[in-house]
């Protein structure tokens, strides 16, 4: 492999630890995986770049780029281990983020809870200053205020501070004043502004989108300065990317000032390869279904493109009810949540019924089979103890399963209280967490118009390619595509990012009265935040900018996306708005009403590298007929006959293009086990993809 032509894409995730290295020049991979250490993820790395190194000697020094995504945000705030954090605002707003919408998510329960804020009451501090919506300055700003609050909020040991105006999305004066002043009077603490992390409307959204970024700054900042010096110190010295949520890879630095963008950075690397593979087989429906360890997670991807939504939740109290959780406004590949992971225990509720999840096993001490400590079975323990899983060859055979401590676990805690077998419990596990992520997917496809009985699931994660055909006779879905590596797709999903960046802000202005002259300066500023966004190497005549506008009916509190291209703004004609707003509106809601007034909201722009080539090597195919690729049979569980029946077991390694058999089967490579039933049959094709085609 030639010198300094690598790129190493590592993905850490509640369980495990994702790693591939890519010669970009001859496409040649190597893979990885191991157990997450959640103390010190860095810990990880260090012991799966050490595996790689071992296969390719001197690759640390050789590699140019490391392409990182983490759970490490997501997992902060959901467990509240971020920094203490406090919060500037306008006289009046300390209380936002209690009452948020003052919408009940669940109307018939009166019991229903709701996060607690991410800054606590005594730690919200108000300022005498007052903007307008249209940006004039009823009340300046009254820094002795400012002073005293900083003061204040310094005494009782914050760590980082949020600060979030009313209406600083129209004029950041204020808050750049605050800014000014923080930096000189306590230059260590840790500071977001919302007109830099959000310059969009809605106050509640807004603060608390401000106040999340704020919350992990420093513990990602630490993060990411201990991973920086520990790739040093294995002797790498190329470039650090972060994955973002909206699909793109960004900067180090970038990541650093918003964390708030890299909270879906893993499981949206998934979905990039998802939508990547859909359009290399022009799939008009892709179902992106990704199980790990902890969870499982999806995307209806539509003719090749995945979808951005503006707003997510995290740290939900009822894990699937939306408007249970804290609102998060910055760009994110829409997924969804469908299900528990691999990890996932299984518990008797207060009921007296089976329940599996949501709490996880993580990667310590993890599920009972791994021999770590653990005592609750989990889905991982049910797979193994139905035959899914080689006991032997689990990680590539490094690392050995107890079935027999399984089989107690489930046996003792499970099958016990429900008084039966041992295997039926099992089967229970496996087939209750299939049913969840069944209703979650068909409910996720049918919002966005899809139909399951058309979409092809592509299966990702360790767990993923075992679900699959239980989860694809469910919703009725006639295929399964298992592209190669699957185990490790999210951190293969990598090198199919572009180097993006997501800028918007926002500026309401009535159509008929608005300075397109004006509104082009806007988009140009926004560029050029982009350009320095992407990092200081990028040449700005090499990025490739998106507009989109966000309007709406005056009057209306919902806004509609529309793509403009890259004709300067100035050169558009407001009928030509008009009638693409019309169009848009028509083709989601059936009608428009053209006598009504509409006006613009906020104005997006995405800044981003060219594509970079990227393709995977067609595979060796080391056997040249089926029985060379045959490991032997193994009895397992069959969905069908609803009793152990033997599977034919074979090495995906050793399958060449063109192999055709029928299940039911077991597929294993290192990084993931396909399971297939009787009621399917499966091909390879030249790029060594397996295409099961349901019966």
């Amino acid at each position: 492999m030639k010198k300094g032509n690598f790129r190493l894409g590592c993905d850490i995730g509640g369980t495990f630890t994702d790693f591939v290295l890519v010669d970009s020049e001859t496409g040649n991979i190597h893979a990885h995986k191991c157990l997450t250490t959640p103390d010190d993820p860095s810990d990880a790395v260090a012991e799966g770049m050490a595996a790689l190194s071992k296969a390719v000697p001197g690759m640390a020094a050789d590699t140019t780029e490391f392409i990182h995504g983490t759970t490490l945000v997501i997992n902060a705030i959901i467990e509240r281990k971020g920094a203490v954090t406090g919060l500037i605002t306008t006289k009046g707003f300390k209380d936002v983020l209690e009452l948020g919408r003052e919408i009940r998510y669940d109307a018939y329960d009166i019991f229903s809870e709701y996060p607690q804020p991410l800054v606590s009451r005594e730690l919200r501090l108000e300022v005498d200053e007052r903007i307008a919506s249209d940006g004039r300055v009823l009340t300046a700003l009254d820094t002795e205020s400012v002073t005293r609050a900083l003061a204040e909020l310094q005494k009782k040991g914050i760590e980082s501070l949020a600060v979030c105006l009313i209406n600083s999305y129209e004029n950041p004066a204020h808050e750049d004043r605050i800014r000014e002043m923080v930096q000189s009077k306590a230059p260590d603490l840790f500071l977001s502004t919302s007109f830099e992390v959000l310059p969009q409307i809605r106050e509640y959204e807004r603060t608390s989108t401000t106040v999340t970024n704020a919350y992990v700054k420093p513990i990602t900042a630490r993060y990411l300065a201990k991973l920086t010096d520990r790739l040093s110190s294995l002797g790498f010295d190329g470039t650090i990317y972060i994955m973002l949520s909206s699909g793109g890879i960004t900067t180090i630095e970038t990541a650093r000032d918003f964390p708030v963008r890299i909270i879906e950075s893993g499981p949206t690397a998934a979905v990039i390869a998802s939508q990547y593979y859909g359009r290399k087989f022009d799939i008009k429906d892709m179902f992106c279904f990704d199980m790990g360890g902890t969870t499982a997670k999806s995307c209806l991807i539509q003719k090749g493109n995945a979808g951005l939504v503006s707003t997510f939740e995290v740290g939900r109290v009822q894990r699937f009810k939306k408007g249970s959780g804290l609102p998060i406004q910055v760009p994110v590949v829409d997924l969804m949540e469908i299900g528990a992971g691999g990890g996932s225990i299984a518990k008797i509720s207060k009921m007296g019924l089976l329940q599996v999840g949501p709490e996880s096993a993580g990667a310590a001490p993890g599920p009972v089979c791994y021999g770590q400590g653990g005592e609750d079975p989990t889905v991982t323990d049910a797979d193994l103890v139905l035959g899914y899983l080689d006991p032997d060859y689990f990680l590539g055979g490094t690392m050995a399963l107890d079935k027999a401590a399984a089989e107690k676990a489930i046996a003792e805690k499970i099958a016990g209280p429900l008084n039966t077998s041992m295997v039926t419990a099992a089967f229970g596990i496996h087939d209750l967490i299939n049913e969840t992520m069944a209703a979650a997917a068909k409910t996720h496809i049918a919002e966005k118009g899809g139909n399951p009985n058309v979409v092809t699931i592509s299966a990702f994660g360790g767990a993923g390619p075992v679900h699959a055909f239980g989860l694809a006779r469910k919703i009725g879905a006639p295929k399964i595509l298992v592209p190669p590596l699957a185990g490790v797709g999210s951190a293969l999903g990598f090198f199919m990012a572009p180097v993006a960046f997501d800028l918007s802000r926002s500026h309401r202005k009535n159509l008929d009265d608005a300075d397109f002259t004006e509104i082009e300066d806007l988009f140009e500023s926004l560029q050029k935040e982009g350009v320095a966004a992407l990092g200081s190497a990028v040449q700005p005549d090499d990025v490739i900018f998106e507009r989109t506008l966000m309007m709406r009916f005056v009057g209306q509190g919902a806004e509609t996306d529309l793509p403009i291209g890259q004709k300067p703004f100035n050169e558009w004609e407001k009928t030509e708005i008009r009638a693409l707003f019309d169009t848009a509106y028509k083709r989601l809601y059936g009608r428009t009403y053209p006598d009504n007034q509409i006006e613009f909201v906020t104005f997006k722009v995405r800044a981003g590298l060219p594509p970079r080539p990227f393709h995977l090597p067609r595979p060796a195919g080391a056997g040249t007929t089926l029985e060379e690729s045959i490991k032997g049979r193994r009895p397992a569980f069959s969905l069908i006959e609803k009793d152990f029946i033997p599977f034919t077991v074979y090495d995906r390694t050793r399958l060449f293009p063109g192999a055709e058999f029928s299940g039911p089967a077991i597929i294993e490579e290192r990084e993931s086990t396909i399971v297939v039933g009787e009621a399917a049959r499966v091909r390879i094709d030249d790029h060594g993809f397996v295409w099961i085609t349901m019966d």
